[in-house]
């Protein structure tokens, strides 16, 4: 097998590359990626040893960044590619792929991570802000969705591989209005019924008691 990616199960950004993968039914394996040894010798390949990172033996090539790997799959598989092939959906898909990672998942880590710095080094204004953020994107993300059952349109794109963790994360520590915003909140139901989201949330699953939070009641 030529593919590797080197992952965590519960990493939101993962979540993107693995719902890609399955999507497009390629084969790959998966290396854990769990303590200091194993992120030295990511580093090895990627020397910010962040994940994901796919390795591709045969190009001979390793590749970071969820986005960019996603695109690398679209080459793979006979699936409809995740970044579609006229340039105005593919543009789309690419803006709401960048808004989820901006605007979602970058507040949403902001709040998780902070529950991890030492005591007494919190950034509560920081923290703020990132809540603030989610507040604003939220209605946002509700009217793109009005009319519309994915993201960037008609089709599952990318935009979706990247909001199924974004939001997944984010209602978990900043839950939305979900009996106002009920395009957002229709959405996401569709997004975690769909199989290769509930596959990766079942995988995540053994894996929250790592979480910093208390892991709320109202998530699956």
């Amino acid at each position: 097998m030529s593919l590797t990616l080197y992952e965590h199960p519960f990493a939101s950004y993962c979540w993107k590359v693995l719902i890609a993968l399955y999507e497009r039914d390629v084969p790959c394996e998966r290396a854990q990626i769990d303590d200091d040894a194993d992120r030295a010798r990511l580093a090895e390949l990627w020397p910010m040893a962040s994940i994901p990172v796919l390795v591709d033996d045969v190009a001979e090539i390793a590749l970071p960044e969820s986005t960019v790997i996603v695109e690398y799959l679209d080459r793979r598989g006979d699936a409809p590619p995740l970044i579609p092939a006229d340039p105005d959906a593919a543009l789309r898909a690419r803006l709401w792929d960048r808004v989820i990672d901006g605007r979602v998942q970058t507040p949403m880590q902001k709040i998780v991570l902070d529950n991890l710095r030492p005591e007494g080094t919190g950034d509560r204004h920081g923290v703020e802000e990132a809540r603030a953020a989610l507040d604003l994107i939220y209605p946002v993300l509700d009217r793109q969705l009005r009319g519309s059952d994915w993201l960037a349109g008609p089709e599952f794109t990318l935009a979706d591989a990247a909001a199924a963790p974004g939001l997944f994360y984010a209602r978990a520590v900043r839950r939305w209005d979900e009996e106002d915003l009920t395009d957002l909140t229709r959405y996401y139901e569709a997004l975690t019924a769909r199989p290769t989201v509930t596959r990766v949330i079942d995988e995540a699953r053994p894996f929250r008691e790592f979480f910093p939070l208390p892991w709320p009641d109202h998530m699956d």
